[in-house]
């Protein structure tokens, strides 16, 4: 009879299997992040290792954006809806916009981007949205930490930063952007017109969105059609956390965050079911 079988040893079995399991599941998490590791420094190199100063663009390309719309505005009116500075105001509404475009962009082309890389088991469709997610929300934040820090530095605004509303408008920001991201990435894959569609109707967003104006400037009729647009309460957060006296009424951020949530869990579930057909399309 073997140690097994032998009344004694009524456990070993049990304990050997369970020892057994324990690190599979070690390694296989260690494996995603690597996996996910690998990925993020494959874009880095694609994106900004082939490119003459690299990383200087992801600074330099909103820096342009913001001087200019600072600079023509500026001719055009006395003083910008908020505070004294152009550059400042602007910068607060067109980082968040900023930030929000390059995550959704990116994660919505995550599967087409890695593709060649999924045929590999130990890569999942998993991996490289949270690849994307992650470099793009890193690279947004540090892109927004250095110009808004620039700008306070050397523009003189005398601005008092409420770092709260801050953080959450940037957290709101990356969370948006995933869930839009990860919905565009399933749309696309079953349906790659969808691409063609969306550029064309998320075109007037720039406008929309609160980036050079107020909300609370705008009709009444159009404050009602325009509040179910989450950027708008993004930028709007965004700008009560650097300028004290404004205190919008109309922000919701649970709006906002029900509403990435649910769009982010409704993507998911349908690109686990048919990732698999998105990536078998050619």
């Amino acid at each position: 009879m073997s140690s097994t079988d032998d009344p004694q040893f009524p456990l070993a079995p049990r304990s050997r299997r369970r020892t057994a399991r324990r690190p599979g599941v070690r390694t296989r998490s260690f494996a995603s992040l690597r996996t996910i590791l690998a990925l993020i420094l494959r874009e880095m190199s694609t994106r900004y290792g082939q490119s003459p100063g690299g990383y200087l663009w992801a600074v330099l390309e909103p820096l342009g954006a913001i001087l200019i719309l600072a600079l023509g505005f500026s001719l055009l009116i006395r003083h910008p809806s908020l505070g004294t500075s152009f550059i400042l105001f602007y910068a607060t509404g067109f980082m968040p916009f900023s930030v929000y475009q390059s995550i959704q962009n990116t994660v919505s082309r995550a599967l087409n981007f890695s593709r060649p890389l999924l045929m590999y088991p130990s890569v999942t469709w998993l991996d490289a949205l949270i690849a994307r997610a992650a470099l793009n929300i890193l690279t947004g934040v540090m892109v927004s930490y250095l110009l808004l820090a620039g700008i306070l530095i050397l523009g003189k605004t005398n601005a008092v930063i409420d770092i709260g509303p801050v953080i959450l408008a940037m957290l709101m920001t990356a969370l948006l952007g995933v869930s839009i991201g990860t919905l565009n990435c399933l749309l696309i894959g079953m349906f790659p017109a969808w691409e063609i569609v969306w550029s064309i109707i998320s075109r007037p967003l720039f406008l929309a969105s609160g980036v050079m104006f107020l909300f609370e400037d705008l009709p009444r009729a159009v404050q009602t059609f325009l509040w179910y647009n989450p950027l708008l309460h993004i930028v709007g957060e965004m700008r009560r956390g650097f300028y004290p006296m404004y205190a919008p009424q109309y922000l919701s951020p649970a709006y906002v965050i029900l509403l990435s949530l649910g769009l982010l869990a409704f993507s998911l579930v349908l690109l686990r079911r048919y990732h698999a057909d998105i990536l078998d399309r050619t």
